[in-house]
Formats: C-alpha cells, sequence, structure tokens
C-alpha cells in the first residue's frame, strides 16, 4: 500500500491524522505559510484556500523523491467573515480585532486539500467549509485568551480545539475541519482515488 505524506509543519493536522489512525510521514516545505503571491482582497475565500493548499503541493511535488510509492497532502485553512479572509493574526492587535469582529456572529473555516501520488499518480483537490457560530465574548475574557498566546498560530485568531472552545454556540458541518483537516474527506479521497484501504492502518504492524 501506498504511504501517506503530509506536507505540513501544523501539529493539530498531524494530531487529527493519528486520532483516526492513519499512519503518515511528515515534510515541511520552505516557506509553507507564505501563500506566495495570493493576494486575499483579490479572491473569494474559498479559491484563496484552494490556490493556497495548490501551490503548497506543487511545492512538495518538486522535492518529494520520484522513486517513492507515496501520495502527498498538504492543505491551508482560513476562517471567512463576510467575504474577509481571516489568517494567523499579525500581533495582539490584530487578534483583537479578529476576535471582537467573530464575537457573536456566525463565520465559516474553509479548508482546501490538494493531494497527489508519487511517481506520477493522479492530482486531486477538494474544499471543505464548516460554519461557526460564536456566543457574544466579553471583551475582558478576549483580552484573557490573547494573554495565553493560543491566538497567534492560528486562523482566525482562535483554536476550537482549546480554550476557545468556550467561545462556540454552534457547529455547523464538519468539526474536525476547523482545527485543519476534513479528515473523513481525506480518507474518502484515499480510498477512493488512490485505492488505499483505511483499515490496513489499523492492524498492528
Amino acid at each position: 500500500m501506498k504511504k501517506l505524506i503530509l506536507a505540513s509543519a501544523s501539529p493539530r493536522r498531524a494530531a487529527l491524522l493519528r486520532q483516526v489512525g492513519i499512519r503518515f510521514d511528515v515534510i515541511s516545505l520552505d516557506g509553507e505559510e507564505e501563500e506566495s503571491n495570493l493576494d486575499p482582497e483579490e479572491l473569494a475565500p474559498v479559491e484563496f484556500a484552494a490556490c493556497a493548499a495548490s501551490i503548497k503541493l506543487d511545492a512538495a511535488l518538486k522535492t518529494a523523491d520520484a522513486a517513492a510509492d507515496a501520495v502527498i497532502l498538504c492543505a491551508d485553512t482560513v476562517v471567512a467573515l463576510g467575504g474577509e479572509i481571516f489568517g494567523k493574526p499579525a500581533d495582539e492587535q490584530d487578534a483583537r480585532r479578529m476576535l471582537r469582529l467573530l464575537s457573536g456572529r456566525v463565520h465559516e473555516v474553509i479548508t482546501a486539500c490538494a493531494m497527489a501520488a508519487v511517481p506520477g499518480g493522479p492530482r486531486t483537490e477538494f474544499v471543505e467549509t464548516t460554519k461557526v457560530e460564536f456566543k457574544d465574548i466579553p471583551n475582558e475574557m478576549i483580552d484573557a485568551y490573547i494573554a495565553t498566546g493560543e491566538p497567534f498560530d492560528k486562523a482566525g485568531g482562535y483554536g476550537i480545539q482549546s480554550r476557545a472552545a468556550l467561545f462556540v454556540r454552534r457547529v455547523e458541518g464538519c468539526y474536525p475541519n476547523i482545527v485543519g483537516l476534513p479528515v473523513a474527506q481525506v480518507a474518502a479521497a484515499l480510498e477512493e482515488v488512490y485505492s488505499m484501504n483505511i483499515a490496513e492502518f489499523w492492524k498492528k504492524k
């Protein structure tokens, strides 16, 4: 069976794959967090995430072992509200701005995945969108959350798998997608596109 290679430095994506029992190797990309020349003000959120994931996959394929029998997985997650893309906060002020805008409103978390088999196998790309409704968050709680340092490596300035779970009133759609990877959809692609039997991962070596 082909092996899976996660081309991402995200510990949350790795944790999600481990959680569902999918074994994988990890490679990190130089400049992975750079979305090339993409302008978030010129692209719709879905288009931005899809283009960013595709760019990451192109970079991963350039460095992949040509002899490897593997599937490479790249992903990009953005938070969107009213068409505005919320990436990772630049500083405390930016994190505070994002959280105040998200407070009491419904936003979207969009994860684009790009996958390809090496050597020379099929390529597939897809996007998953989840709606998240926040309760009204007091300014004092926003400031306390920012002080924990959690917002700064997360799109939208929050991590639903940690303290920010207290902000959430309702989720509509795939929960793991909010964390950073729609694992059920990834597994389906591995089986349907790349003929990988997920149950084989669960068997003891």
